[in-house]
């Protein structure tokens, strides 16, 4: 099973990839198998450094809204 936190892209380069935040670490990946374009502010999936698809916003929040309750919660365990 692969867990896909949503991305989202911060600057779009010439070279057909892209710079992405994910949960504040950023890093560039590829877009070469998208077939609609992407712009700055896209959120999007990703898996093996390819994107994938793009979300909807209210989609991606939702899921960051659910991995930082998780990442609390394992937090307030490990105390």
């Amino acid at each position: 099973m692969c867990l896909s936190v949503p991305s989202k892209v911060v600057e779009i380069h010439d070279d057909a990839s892209v710079t992405v935040d994910t949960l504040g670490v950023r890093r560039r990946v590829s877009s070469h198998l998208m077939t609609e374009p992407l712009t700055e502010g896209d959120f999007v999936l990703i898996h093996i450094g390819f994107v994938m698809n793009k979300i909807d916003e209210k989609d991606a929040q939702q899921s960051l809204d659910l991995y930082q309750e998780i990442v609390e919660k394992m937090q307030l365990e490990s105390e």
